[in-house]
Order: structure tokens, then C-alpha cells, then sequence
């Protein structure tokens, strides 16, 4: 019986060898989620069962959230005065009417934009930080160090910074929706003449606005710690693993987000909104 060979250039070769690297992919991917899940069932086991320490949390909560403040009100200010200015220029050529600018922008604020966001723009900076430092550890032998000393990583490394990040993530969310409807108060007032008084309407904002947020803000406080901390401590390679793990760090995080984004919004939908 004669075996007919494939050619590797063949259609039919090609199409094999992009399904096995889907599927090595595809294995990689959920290997992944199953270690961070476990990252983070540990992290909250030592939030409730670790040694207390005060002053790391306060060290990563200046780190995450005192050096972004800057950072994330530029971004987020310059998105708000854009976001208002074209919103503007579409419902001029459609509804000249400005009535309800404030409390539409307000509630679009509170619900999707300044959580979903602001937590990527977070998780660039925080993210990359947090994947880099503990990345750099790794190289240098100084996680081994812990272990030698019977000390979990995750209880030194990533619990401060799980708990600094949820309460921080928070406030800079907060910060940053009210940063976003000031830029937007002042663009509608120069380019659209809208009234201060009539922008400033809180009308539409509604409980389950805010509980979406809150719910948001303390979601992608846990995701970006646990996400970036499993990136660092699965660094390999010495420099090159540190800038690697940096990068799957920022990706990793900002997937997460978009991913919780989801789930969240279309939870809080149903509990709140279909009636």
C-alpha cells in the first residue's frame, strides 16, 4: 500500500500546524487562568490568615496610588474634554439640545467609562510596576531567599499590594470620574455654552450606577495585583524574562479588566436594570 506524503507547504499542512498552535495556545491559556486562580485563593487566605504589616500596605498604597495620580488625571481629563467636545458636535447635527449633556455623561461615567478606563490606564503603570519589581526578585534569587526562609511570596509580595491596590484603584476611580465630568462641565460651557447649573445634573444616576462602580473599582483592585504578581513570579531568562513578564503583565491586566467589564455589567443589567 503506497503512503502519499504532505508536502509542508501544502494547504493541508498549513491548516495542521495552525490548529496545533491554536490548541498549545489554547492549553497555555487555561494553564495560566488555573495558576492565577490559585494566586489569588492564596492571596485572600493570607489577607484573613497572614502576618499583619501595616507598613507595607501603606508603602504599596503610596506607590499605587500617590505616583498615579498625575498620570491618570492628565489622561483621563484630556479623555473626558474630548469625549464631551465630539458628543457635543454629533447631537448638534442631530438634537440641538444640551439639556440633558450632564446627566447622561454622568451616568455613562459612573457606569462604563471611568472604572473600565481608568483601571487599564491603571494597570499600564501599576501593572508593569508590580510585574517588574517582583520579576526582578525572581532573577536575582531573592524569592528563592523567601522560600529558603519558609516565607510564602505571595504573603510578602502580593498581599500588600492586592489589598493596597483594591482600596486605591478605588479612590483613583473615584478621582478620576470627577475629573472627567469637571473637563467635560468646562469643554460644554466654552464650546457649547451650556450653563454650569445644567450640566451638573445627577439626576439620571441611579443606586445600581453606583453599585456597579464600587463593584468595578474593587474587582479591578484584585485583578491587577494578582494578574501583574503572577506575571513577575513566572519570570525566567534574567533581563530579557523581566521585560517579558512587564508585557504579559500589562496585556494580562488590561484582558482581565475588559473580561470583569463583562461579567459585571451584564450581572448588574439583569439584578438592577431589567424590570
Amino acid at each position: 500500500m503506497q503512503v502519499t506524503k504532505v508536502s509542508p507547504n501544502s494547504p493541508a499542512s498549513r491548516i495542521e500546524t495552525s490548529l496545533a498552535e491554536l490548541g498549545d495556545s489554547s492549553i497555555d491559556l487555561l494553564r495560566s487562568a488555573r495558576d492565577m486562580y490559585s494566586v489569588f485563593v492564596r492571596t485572600l487566605y493570607y489577607v484573613v490568615r497572614g502576618k499583619r504589616e501595616p507598613g507595607a500596605i501603606v508603602q504599596q498604597m503610596f506607590e499605587i496610588g500617590n505616583k498615579s495620580v498625575f498620570f491618570v488625571t492628565v489622561v483621563m481629563g484630556f479623555i473626558g474634554l474630548i469625549g464631551i467636545y465630539q458628543t457635543g458636535v454629533q447631537a448638534q447635527r442631530l438634537l440641538p439640545d444640551f439639556s440633558r449633556m450632564g446627566a447622561t455623561y454622568l451616568q455613562l461615567l459612573i457606569r462604563e467609562i471611568a472604572p473600565s478606563v481608568g483601571a487599564m490606564i491603571i494597570a499600564t503603570r501599576v501593572g508593569a510596576g508590580i510585574a517588574a519589581e517582583i520579576g526582578s526578585m525572581v532573577v536575582t534569587e531573592q524569592v528563592d531567599a523567601l522560600r529558603m526562609c519558609a516565607a510564602d511570596p505571595i504573603d510578602f509580595l502580593i498581599k500588600p499590594r492586592f489589598i493596597a491596590s483594591i482600596v486605591m484603584t478605588t479612590c483613583l476611580i473615584i478621582w478620576i470620574t470627577t475629573v472627567m465630568f469637571c473637563a467635560g462641565a468646562v469643554t460644554a460651557k466654552s464650546f457649547f455654552d451650556v450653563p454650569f447649573r445644567t450640566f451638573f445634573d445627577v439626576s439620571m444616576v441611579q443606586t445600581g450606577d453606583v453599585v456597579i462602580c464600587l463593584t468595578k473599582c474593587v474587582a479591578y483592585g484584585a485583578a491587577i495585583p494578582v494578574v501583574s504578581g503572577y506575571c513577575g513570579l513566572s519570570t525566567f531568562g534574567g533581563s530579557e524574562g523581566v521585560g517579558w513578564a512587564t508585557t504579559r503583565a500589562v496585556v494580562n491586566s488590561s484582558l482581565a479588566v475588559v473580561f470583569l467589564d463583562l461579567i459585571i455589567s451584564v450581572a448588574g443589567f439583569f439584578i438592577f436594570f431589567a424590570r
